[in-house]
């Protein structure tokens, strides 16, 4: 693979020893595209791209979760800018536990254990009693950053975490993923001149490429004859994966509430004749550009996420839906606000950053509104504070 022909010029080039990663991920989904035929459906592509044991993006060893590309990272999660997200969402999280007489926790995709450690510590300081918190991630890297971040900053609770390497039959508890949908693979599909084609991957002059074929089923169309294009040439994608981990999820879950943190959209705003080229978007030390083929295995690969989906899955599944609201109702009813008037103003090296967090995680123009809570629950009679108000379930 020519590395150069997927590399946007304002791109930093990786190392020999993350670039020799890359290419054996490329040869790795090369054999694996010849055997299929010389062609693989997008989410496949995908998920080698960033699952492949020991190669792929999540599951290799690069850096990904910091505050800037020149440490190595590649993008910002909310847990990362600020500890009062952690501390306000425990609250949410303790009133689930107790409502449902529930004493465990499950995260998924920790991330740096920033999170798992700033909620361990908040519960503490709640006073919520609680036997383990399970955390399920694809990463040994991850997983060894997870407990040393852990280990570090909430040791007296260190000792309830474990890692899970599979998902149990049934559990009773709270259930949290902060941007774990997005990371699951999705289905692409173009539409020209009023025909739908699955967008798939292919080789072709030393790189991989798009290229479409006929849709492999009815039903795929059905969905998406649905879709207003306005006569233009439309691409989107589904999220398969991620309505079958929901799915999944609200299944095992016999009693309790699943929290999921996301960037995305209610589908008739998904769907929108003006989206006309979807929502793929790649993380390359924190610049973010369109090309899914740069460095495969060294970028991060996201879709944005269509939440009815999401929604209609986890009632499927049997699980009540709770709440869906955006991240900055849910942390100003969950009392972040409050969080932040617990800080000394006058501390300035301490206030100000705090505040300027705050302000990015509730800003309409940064991730206040882009992002969304949705909530799943059994055993719940009653909603929690944190959807109490400007709950947007009616528009899923």
């Amino acid at each position: 693979m020519n590395p150069k022909a997927h590399q946007p010029d304002s791109l930093p080039a990786p190392g020999p020893s993350a670039l020799a990663q890359s290419e054996a991920l490329v040869a790795l989904i090369r054999a694996e595209l010849e055997a299929a035929g010389g062609w693989l459906p997008f989410d496949r592509y995908m998920e080698r791209a960033l699952y492949a044991p020991g190669l792929g993006y999540y599951s290799g060893g690069a850096r990904k979760f910091g505050l800037r590309g020149d440490d190595g990272s590649d993008f910002v999660t909310a847990p990362e800018m600020s500890p009062l997200f952690a501390a306000t969402l425990a609250r949410p999280l303790a009133e689930a536990l107790l409502a449902s007489g529930t004493r465990e926790l499950m995260e998924f995709g920790a991330g740096t254990g920033k999170l798992a450690a700033g909620l361990l510590n908040a519960l503490g300081e709640l006073g919520v009693e609680f036997d383990r918190y399970s955390i399920v991630d694809l990463s040994g890297e991850l997983r060894e950053r997870q407990r040393d971040t852990i280990e570090a900053a909430a040791p007296a609770l260190a000792a309830k975490v474990c890692w899970l390497d599979a998902l149990p039959e049934h559990f009773e508890g709270v259930v949290i993923g902060n941007e774990v949908l997005d990371a699951m693979p999705v289905r692409l599909f173009a539409s020209s001149a009023g025909t739908w084609q699955e967008r798939g991957v292919i080789w072709r002059d030393g790189n991989f490429a798009f290229a479409d074929r006929p849709l492999p089923s009815s039903a795929d169309l059905e969905l998406l004859a649905e879709i207003d294009t306005a006569g233009e040439d439309y691409v989107t994608e589904t999220h398969d994966a991620a309505r079958a981990f929901t799915r999944t999820v609200c299944t095992m879950l016999t009693r309790g509430a699943a929290f999921f943190i996301d960037y995305g959209f209610p589908r008739h705003e998904y769907y929108h004749a003006q989206r006309a080229q979807g929502t793929l978007m790649c993380h390359y030390r924190h610049r973010a550009h369109g090309d899914p083929f740069v460095y495969p295995g060294l970028q991060d690969i996201t879709a944005h996420v269509e939440f009815t989906g999401i929604a209609e899955a986890g009632v499927e599944a049997g699980a009540d839906l709770l709440g869906f609201t955006s991240q900055a109702r849910f942390l100003l009813n969950a009392g972040i606000t409050e969080a932040l008037s617990d800080l000394d103003p006058s501390d300035i090296q301490r206030f100000l950053p705090a505040a300027n967090a705050v302000q990015k995680l509730l800003s309409e123009a940064e991730m206040g509104e882009l992002f969304k809570v949705i909530a799943f629950s059994r055993g719940l009679d009653d909603t929690l504070q944190a959807f109490a108000s400007g709950d947007r379930s009616h528009t899923l």
